[in-house]
């Protein structure tokens, strides 16, 4: 067992930091204030190629695998840009695997390496407001004309849908009351999404404004036949071959800003002097901020243990899961600390904690909600009865 990290990663750790460097809190501040979506920190991770650092060589990537591409992250979000940063990033990072993975090649060799450059802004419809978590019960629907879909339905929560121009979208081609199976039946295509069919609205949020939620509506949009993404009613075959990575993405993230909400708690409670001392020499502040970093460590190896086991082929639901669950989990243990460290300060948006808090709390609900992590456990690693 090696716990010393290879060289290449550390290099990519310090490359990625260079570039963060020159984003800083109020960069971020200013870009959550006016809801604008940074572009400039966009392209420059592009220009730099780490927006490609997952998909392959021959299509202009970086042919890394998912421990490159979740270090990538967890630096982005580590260095204050938090969400704001790693969503503005996270889908053209992997979103675009079940393309890699069942894509026709001459789907790889049109979009591929627009998305590697940071030319060509990808979004993911799934959710839709009816179904949630319970994706089966979607009802965007497709139907055939000719060698062409016309699709008609809404999604939610389709982040970047406001900047994208296409979307993988998840549509069913067969009504659920006429599959054997709830979870056949259903499609993914490359659809555009600056067309006159398609309505996009920005949904009002209370955090990671940078980068925008839309809700969609589908009435009538045409996707070509050759945007089909692999086979038509193995849609949901495909999504769940992205969830693993997914979740071991989203838990760099929220180990980067637990790291970053850290950083600023620890550099406050040195510096803010109370009673004539610095209030880190309090053990109620000092206590739970150590509790924080064990946390954060704890879970940053279930991470690297969950990314190597995906890269290695292996089966990694378990860890991806644990992960997604413990990184998230101790993200918001350590911004929530940095709240009660900055007191009343907290509140201003002149400190960035605020923005820690709310984005941390957001992943212990999204992509997937800690009580479906918990249900995932239960089920298929404890074979304890299913209970939904």
């Amino acid at each position: 067992m090696e716990f010393e990290e290879p060289p290449e990663h550390t290099a990519i750790r310090e490359a990625v930091r260079d570039i963060c460097k020159g984003f800083d809190a109020e960069y971020w501040r200013q870009h959550e204030k006016n809801h604008e979506f940074p572009w400039k920190f966009h392209n420059e991770m592009a220009a730099a190629g780490w927006i490609g650092t997952a998909i392959p060589e021959e299509f202009g990537g970086g042919g890394g695998g998912i421990t490159e591409a979740s270090i990538v992250m967890e630096e982005v979000a580590a260095s204050g840009g938090a969400m704001n940063a790693a969503s503005a990033l996270h889908i053209s990072v992997f979103g675009m695997n079940p393309v890699v993975k069942y894509g026709s090649q001459a789907q790889k060799e049109k979009y591929l390496p627009r998305v590697a450059t940071g030319e060509l802004q990808v979004a993911f419809g799934v959710t839709e407001p009816d179904a949630g978590t319970d994706t089966t019960s979607i009802t965007t629907r497709a139907v055939r004309d000719g060698d062409d879909y016309i699709v008609h339905g809404q999604k939610v929560w389709t982040t970047k849908g406001h900047v994208a121009e296409k979307v993988l979208l998840l549509v069913r081609t067969t009504p659920l009351e006429e599959v054997r199976k709830r979870t056949d039946g259903m499609t993914l295509l490359l659809a555009d999404l600056r067309r006159p069919e398609v309505d996009i609205h920005q949904i009002d949020k209370i955090a990671r404004n940078a980068v925008g939620s839309c809700e969609v509506r589908y009435d009538g949009l045409r996707v070509d036949g050759s945007d089909l993404v692999g086979e038509e009613g193995k849609g949901f075959k495909y999504l769940l071959d992205g969830l693993n990575p997914e979740r071991i993405l989203i838990a760099a993230e929220a180990l980067g800003i637990g790291k970053a909400a850290l950083r600023v708690a620890t550099q406050y409670a040195n510096e803010r002097v109370v009673f004539g001392r610095p209030i880190g020499k309090n053990q109620g502040i000092a206590f739970p901020l150590a509790e924080a970093h064990m946390r954060l460590a704890a879970a940053e190896l279930v991470i690297r243990q969950a990314s190597w086991r995906y890269d290695q082929g292996l089966p990694c639901g378990e860890h991806a899961n644990s992960a997604k669950f413990l990184a998230s989990d101790a993200a918001f243990f350590a911004a929530d600390r940095a709240m009660q460290t900055h007191g009343g300060f907290s509140f201003a948006t002149e400190y960035p904690v605020g923005r820690f808090w709310a984005e941390s709390r957001l992943m212990k609900i999204a992509p997937v909600s800690q009580e479906m992590v918990m249900n995932y456990i239960s089920e298929h690693v404890l074979g304890l009865p299913r209970s939904y």
